[in-house]
């Protein structure tokens, strides 16, 4: 496995359960994400959505989760589950 750590990239998966899972919804939001992300340093690389599981998914590299955190929650649909990705396999 390759540490992330180690070659200088924190990545950051936020997720959070959304049974609605409305597409042009979750655009906008996303879209909001981009507008605050230079605030924190942060950078979100894509978003999934999973209908079956009702789950969105959201990768990003930046300082800190609590720096994902802030910027979802400013972008208005916050999360509590952030996690480190620091294994490559």
């Amino acid at each position: 496995p390759v540490w992330a750590s180690s070659i200088g990239d924190r990545r950051y998966d936020a997720t959070w359960d959304d049974p609605s899972l409305k597409a042009q919804a979750r655009r906008e939001a996303h879209d909001r994400d981009l507008a605050f992300e230079n605030s924190e340093g942060v950078h979100f690389e894509r978003a999934w959505l999973d209908p079956e599981a009702g789950k969105v998914f959201c990768l990003a590299t930046g300082p800190s989760k609590e720096a994902v955190m802030r910027i979802h929650e400013r972008a208005g649909h916050p999360t509590s589950e952030v996690y480190a990705l620091t294994v490559e396999v």
